[in-house]
């Protein structure tokens, strides 16, 4: 569907329209979140329509809210049915146990990681027993420094049609910063969680003995 050109497109319409343009602005990112389009070039274009202050905050809360409503989407239509499939698998239910209470600093690694993509992390943390308040809290810092960056990209444009091209452009000291934190939050959040799932699978296996224990004492 050419959704890159599409959404120059779009951009250049909005630009047009002052400042009604950014509600119609935040209304196409929310959608752009909950359908699962990549949100790279509205970030941009909203950096060179509104430079970097007024498009930080605006897409800020653009993509928070849309991961939000992803998030409960998520949750109430797609929890039910993987509750059902793994509702035998204590492994799992541990797993997501772990998750639910320590949460906030996964979904925190993950937005500052640059690897795991935004818009299908909505609706897969929507599944996991993740509190909405700290999955809310946690993704609005988290993608606070990627947010600024590619406002401040953006507003380096020559024009909307150039967003997104390079061109050769040197890399600024904030870019290369951003980037090392994100690589960073990467090397992490994969630590962090193969623990959390080694704990969590090694648990499981403990109450299964236990209960096997208890079986054997009941026969007896």
């Amino acid at each position: 569907f050419d959704v890159s050109e599409r959404i120059v497109y779009l951009l250049e319409w909005i630009n047009n329209l002052g400042f009604i343009g950014m509600f119609v602005y935040f209304i196409l990112y929310v959608a752009a979140c909950v359908l699962v389009i990549p949100g790279s070039a509205l970030s941009l274009g909203a950096g060179f329509i509104y430079g970097v202050a007024a498009g930080a905050v605006l897409v800020s809360i653009s993509s928070t809210i849309g991961a939000s409503a992803a998030f409960l989407l998520g949750r109430y239509i797609a929890r039910s049915w993987v509750e059902k499939k793994t509702s035998q698998n204590n492994s799992f239910k541990e797993i997501d146990k772990s998750i639910s209470q320590t949460g906030w600093k996964i979904v925190l690694l993950l937005r500052l990681s640059p690897i795991f993509p935004f818009n299908a992390l909505n609706y897969v943390l929507g599944i996991t027993g993740l509190k909405f308040r700290d999955y809310v809290t946690a993704s609005w810092i988290g993608m606070m420094p990627g947010t600024v960056m590619f406002v401040y990209i953006g507003s380096l444009a020559s024009s909307l049609a150039a967003i997104g091209v390079d061109a050769g452009r040197q890399r600024s000291t904030f870019e290369w910063i951003i980037y090392v934190v994100g690589f960073i939050a990467t090397l992490a959040v994969t630590i962090l969680i193969t623990k959390m799932a080694k704990k969590a699978l090694s648990e499981a296996k403990e109450i299964k003995k236990i209960d096997l224990v208890e079986v054997d004492e009941e026969k007896i």
